[in-house]
């Protein structure tokens, strides 16, 4: 993933078809899929528990693009490893999980992956700021985390817009939930590159212009945006 101005699309494999996923996964990617984005729970962070490093190994064998692995997990330090091994690109840990957010970032960093930190929606963003520096990723989370299809979150685009204006974050910053062809627009504008959509993807017949038209909205949104001139 590039900077700012690369929309990147994400579908979310928690909005797959778990009966069939290697081939719903490389359909997705023929619809034009820049990265999956692999929902990692434990039942503990949040109410809702999905997959561990065996599927991700699993889905790594069966898919060409890039895996951004997204830690809902209480401790991400703990598990790492596992998961880089098991063939993550990327790896996402949520700042309010229990491990101290720059031994998680530096940990991941050392086993040569990208390294993503979350936050929920009612997390400052200021919790971020201090480890800006230890991330390729900043992701804000638009629903609050554990299921799928929920309401897109429009208050969260404050920190979106912080992050790229007052605190000239240059990375990429990701946004999760609720995304579709009504609030993918907002999103780029206020400064997201990269698009987390579920159902938007997953759920349509025709998927390749779902992703055509999700990357359309949003890279004219962003080209708008101050973070598109920047």
């Amino acid at each position: 993933m590039a900077g700012p101005t690369r929309v990147v699309i994400a579908p979310s494999l928690l909005s797959s078809d778990f009966a069939r996923m290697g081939a719903h996964l490389r359909e997705v990617e023929e619809a034009g899929a820049d990265v999956h984005h692999v929902d990692v729970m434990d039942g503990h962070f949040v109410p809702n528990i999905t997959i561990g490093p065996p599927v991700v190994k699993a889905i790594r064998k069966a898919t060409r693009i890039p895996l951004d692995c997204h830690l809902m997990i209480d401790r991400p330090l703990a598990y790492a490893k596992a998961f880089a091994d098991a063939g993550a690109d990327g790896i996402t840990f949520h700042v309010e999980a229990k491990d101290p957010p720059r031994e998680v970032a530096r940990a991941i960093r050392a086993l040569g992956r990208r390294v993503g930190i979350a936050l929920n929606p009612d997390t400052p963003v200021e919790r971020v700021v201090p480890f800006l520096g230890d991330v390729d990723m900043v992701l804000v989370m638009s629903v609050f985390p554990g299921f799928g299809g929920q309401k897109f979150m429009a208050e969260v685009l404050s920190k979106t817009e912080a992050l790229r204006r007052e605190h000239g974050f240059a990375g990429d910053v990701e946004m999760d939930g609720g995304i579709n062809a009504e609030t993918v627009g907002a999103c780029a504008a206020a400064g997201a590159n990269v698009l987390v959509a579920g159902t938007a993807i997953y759920g349509e017949r025709d998927m390749a212009a779902a992703v055509a038209g999700l990357r359309a909205r949003a890279e004219e949104a962003l080209a708008r945006s101050p973070a598109g001139k920047a």
